[in-house]
């Protein structure tokens, strides 16, 4: 995908003000350890390759990233409906 295609669909998504809320708080946080990000977000899920699960207004989506902890990096892997979720493998995508 062309990178500004994926930016005008990141932005389109991010219209929406769950995830615009959830992007300003990632991007300000300086996550050393998934403890970090438990202690902001209690229901998110620590998988396995570094992924982290969020659920999105009230559970209506799913968010995965990729933490790079060492280098404070956050890669957004997957946003979609729970129904779309369970057709991933979330620690591989």
């Amino acid at each position: 995908m062309p990178v500004s295609l994926l930016i005008t669909a990141l932005f389109l998504i991010l219209k929406k003000q769950s995830l615009k809320a959830w992007f300003y708080e990632a991007s300000r946080a300086q996550w050393q350890s998934p403890s970090d990000i438990k202690s902001l977000y209690r229901n998110a899920s620590i998988i396995a390759n570094n992924r982290v699960v969020f659920n999105i207004k009230g559970n209506d989506y799913r968010l995965i990233v990729h933490v790079r902890y060492d280098v404070s990096i956050i890669f957004i892997r997957f946003i979609g409906t729970h129904k779309e979720y369970d057709k991933i493998d979330a620690a591989t995508i």
